[in-house]
């Protein structure tokens, strides 16, 4: 993945926390705890001490931050106009100090912006080009509702309550967001908040004296600088191309630390957005691997780069064998050979739901491969 930067001035690219952005990714640690094996004990707390009302409405909206990071959780990027520059209130294209002004600008994002966002996960084949927003192409929609049902029904009924009435779904979402601030994410925000914000300083004094080279590296190994210093290229299993220089929506890029991110490192590129990297900071030590024949066998059934794709996939969340292979251009009889070699290594799990057979990839098991995988398929 690259982000063109060429004749990008020095003070667009700000590294920047965003508390919408945080709860966007603790919510993701709550849904997909096995991808966050230093969150355990946060993770399994924070559950029991959610009220069964509250825990009913994350599940019904869950596909916003468990198989896709939602770009709502950084609205400040589609907000057309802004300058990509700091500016606490979003006003200057920048996230808020706060979980409420987050939230506002979340408020500023067009319906079809937020609709197109909020239903990600059935376009992520086709993100990186963009198109018509679901709310005004009724191909797209009908799509949207179609992927929605393999997720349940209650995810459909959410997916089309959206698109029959998105004002009364974005007022569902924010009151939502701020249950969540007030059951658990404003204590964990005024611990966690401290350190990314720091981060943040640190960051930005590295990029201030050493230049961006050093400060991409500080941010990550995944990261890096082209040698006309015209692109930044990431190291992610996954193909995409934006801009950080577009007049339209402002040029910029915005850096966002997290304390709940790792292992993912996430690459904000949808056309018309400006681009975000959403970077963790830390990482914690990994289970030890298993033996030496397991591994052998586990290792050969990962050897072919379509299984090391549709394991990417699978990592976020379970998807059907239309699904994979749709996103992957492949016929469907291809995708359940290759899905048939990751389960007989015990890479993958089966539950059927309905008429649909969800495949999804067993992060704990695959954490035992080492850390070097496990980051570069959530990365």
């Amino acid at each position: 993945m690259s982000i063109d930067i060429a004749g990008l001035p020095p003070e667009r690219i700000v590294f920047e926390p965003s508390p919408l952005a945080e709860l966007g990714v603790a919510l993701h640690a709550l849904a997909e705890p096995g991808h966050h094996p230093g969150l355990n004990g946060w993770a399994t707390a924070t559950t029991a001490s959610l009220k069964p009302d509250l825990a009913d409405r994350l599940h019904e909206a869950d596909f916003l931050w468990r198989n896709t990071f939602s770009d709502i959780f950084m609205p400040f990027a589609g907000v057309t106009g802004g300058s990509g520059g700091s500016g606490g209130s979003g006003g200057s294209g920048g996230p808020g100090a706060t979980l409420a002004e987050d939230l506002d600008i979340l408020d500023r994002l067009d319906d079809e912006r937020f609709v197109s966002a909020a239903l990600e996960f059935t376009c992520s084949a086709s993100y990186q080009e963009g198109g018509p927003s679901p709310l005004v192409d009724a191909r797209s929609a009908a799509r949207s509702l179609e992927l929605a049902a393999t997720r349940g029904p209650r995810q459909l009924d959410f997916a089309e309550r959206l698109l029959k009435d998105p004002p009364s779904v974005r007022v569902w979402v924010r009151r939502l967001l701020e249950d969540c601030d007030e059951a658990f994410f404003a204590d964990t925000w005024r611990r966690v908040g401290i350190q990314v914000a720091a981060d943040a300083r640190h960051k930005t004094e590295i990029l201030r004296h050493k230049g961006l080279a050093d400060a991409l590296t500080a941010v990550s190994p995944a990261l890096s600088l082209t040698e006309d210093a015209g692109r930044i290229e990431v190291d992610k299993l996954v193909l995409g191309r934006t801009t950080a220089v577009d007049p339209v929506v402002g040029a910029g890029i915005t850096f966002v630390p997290s304390h709940f991110g790792w292992p993912h490192l996430m690459v904000l590129h949808a056309p018309g957005w400006r681009p975000v990297v959403h970077y963790p900071v830390g990482s914690p030590e990994l289970p030890s691997p298993a033996s030496v024949e397991t591994l052998k066998l586990r290792l050969e059934a990962l050897s072919h780069p379509i299984r090391l794709r549709l394991c990417r996939n699978m990592a976020r969340a379970p998807y059907t064998t239309g699904e994979l292979a749709i996103a992957h251009g492949l016929s469907a009889p291809e995708v359940s050979r290759h899905l048939a070699v990751l389960k007989k290594a015990g890479l993958i799990t089966t539950r059927r739901r309905g008429r649909y057979v969800l495949y999804q990839l067993d992060v704990t098991v695959v954490a035992r491969l080492g850390s070097d995988f496990l980051e570069g398929i959530l990365r």
